[in-house]
């Protein structure tokens, strides 16, 4: 899947799961959860013990039925490593031109995370258009991306850190992309998990079905 596709996948389904476990095992019961509740994207983050095995396993069992991804990328070594066990995109907590020019070579989507304005106009310059604010709720939440979308109208957002099912639709109608959504998502028991998931797909379907008219009728973001 090329980069482009990805982006398409992401923006259909508006939520990206940043799966943090203790141990593999752990992980992969709560990548199977995630699935359940109808989420087909997952970011499998490098902090997770056996990470890429982690990532391999997700692409072996569910391969062509979820987009997966890998998180906490660093370096170009540890992206090389992702890419190799089937990662579709890579996710940083900081802008690395290294990671971005590595998942350039490989035709694999980069989002690298930001959040401040020169930091992302420095992403700019390195053609980036998709980008994670990280961490957003500590600098502002969901007014921070409005306040980042008025001098950066074309860019995409998916605000990371402390998003939730009770400020998911506050993101939203900020002007977010997608969202990026962990603890409240994934440190819970299964059937929790489940119920989250589908109550965020049913969030962004909703919102968005409520700013359809809106957007078709004058074209800019609300």
């Amino acid at each position: 899947m090329d980069s482009p596709e990805v982006v398409r996948k992401i923006q259909e389904i508006g939520i990206v799961p940043v799966v943090r476990a203790s141990s593999s095992e752990e992980a992969c019961r709560v990548v199977e959860a995630i699935l359940d509740g109808g989420i087909q994207i997952i970011e499998i983050t490098m902090t997770v013990p056996n990470a890429t095995e982690v990532i391999r396993e997700v692409v072996r069992r569910h391969h062509g039925a979820v987009i997966t991804g890998a998180g906490t990328v660093l370096s170009a070594g540890e992206a090389a490593r992702c890419v190799d066990a089937g990662a579709e995109f890579l996710v940083s907590p900081g802008l690395s031109a290294a990671v971005v020019r590595f998942a350039r070579s490989r035709n694999k989507l980069a989002i690298p995370g930001v959040l401040t304005p020169s930091e992302i106009m420095e992403a700019s310059d390195l053609g980036l258009n998709l980008l994670k604010i990280f961490p957003c709720s500590s600098a502002g939440g969901p007014s921070h991306i409005r306040s980042l979308k008025a001098p950066f109208p074309e860019m995409k957002f998916i605000p990371t850190g402390g998003v939730s099912l009770l400020n998911a639709e506050e993101y939203l109608r900020a002007g977010a992309f997608a969202l990026g959504v962990g603890s409240d998502l994934v440190n819970v028991n299964s059937k929790k998990i489940v119920d989250t998931a589908k109550a965020l797909t049913a969030l962004v379907a909703k919102v968005r079905r409520e700013r359809e008219p809106v957007d078709k009728g004058d074209g800019q973001d609300h």
